[in-house]
């Protein structure tokens, strides 16, 4: 027997939950496939965005000290990081939920089939085959759609969790090497300074 001798025998709330399962399966896949892609672009507009971020600091820089220019830094930096974060985990937790409530739906369009298989029964007052070969058939295909929509849920939100992880991970080596190159010549430059002096002020009291 096909799909469409099930679907005649269905009421309107197994056709509602068909409908929903099937709008929660198109919405997993454009979730996901939207996530892969902006995850991928956001690998260069991040780490771009983050040395932004402090480049637009440096003219503020010169009165500051060694100290306070790493506190600003890194709060930029910080700052940068959780917009990015923000931004790469848009989706995911529509992706989370699909995956959590739709077994429970699928479970509910079996629970439902089972019930009309019962009153099925109880209207005719046998239990053959006949009875309760639709609501039963029903109820399987309800439990097969709920899996068919989870899984692969289940398996995008992994996914996209584990490509934003490496990204943060990323983001952050990133900001270490921009707070690195920002800070060090500037502190070089300024213990040189300060060895100089050092140096000349010793040599001016040993020439004294």
């Amino acid at each position: 027997m096909n799909f469409s001798i099930y679907w005649q025998h269905a009421d309107a709330i197994s056709k509602t939950l068909y409908f929903v399962l099937l709008a929660m399966s198109i919405a997993t896949w454009c979730i996901f496939i939207l996530r892969v892609m902006a995850t991928r672009q956001a690998k260069n507009t991040a780490v771009l965005a983050l040395t932004q971020s402090v480049d637009n600091l440096k003219g503020k820089f010169s009165v500051l000290s060694t100290e306070q220019r790493k506190v600003v830094a890194e709060q930029a930096l910080l700052q940068q990081m959780a917009r990015s974060r923000v931004d790469i985990e848009r989706g995911l937790p529509v992706l989370g939920t699909i995956a959590s409530i739709a077994p429970f739906v699928g479970l509910f369009g079996t629970v439902w089939g089972i019930f009309h298989a019962l009153v099925a029964i109880g209207n005719s007052g046998q239990a053959g085959l006949a009875q309760v070969a639709a609501p039963v058939g029903e109820a399987l295909i309800m439990t097969g759609l709920g899996l068919a929509v989870a899984i692969p849920a289940v398996l995008a939100y992994n996914i996209c969790t584990r490509m934003n992880r490496v990204l943060t991970h990323e983001l952050h080596d990133k900001a270490h090497s921009v707070l690195i190159e920002n800070l060090l010549p500037g502190a070089t430059n300024q213990e040189t300074t300060q060895a100089h002096k050092a140096t000349a002020s010793s040599l001016v009291g040993g020439q004294a």
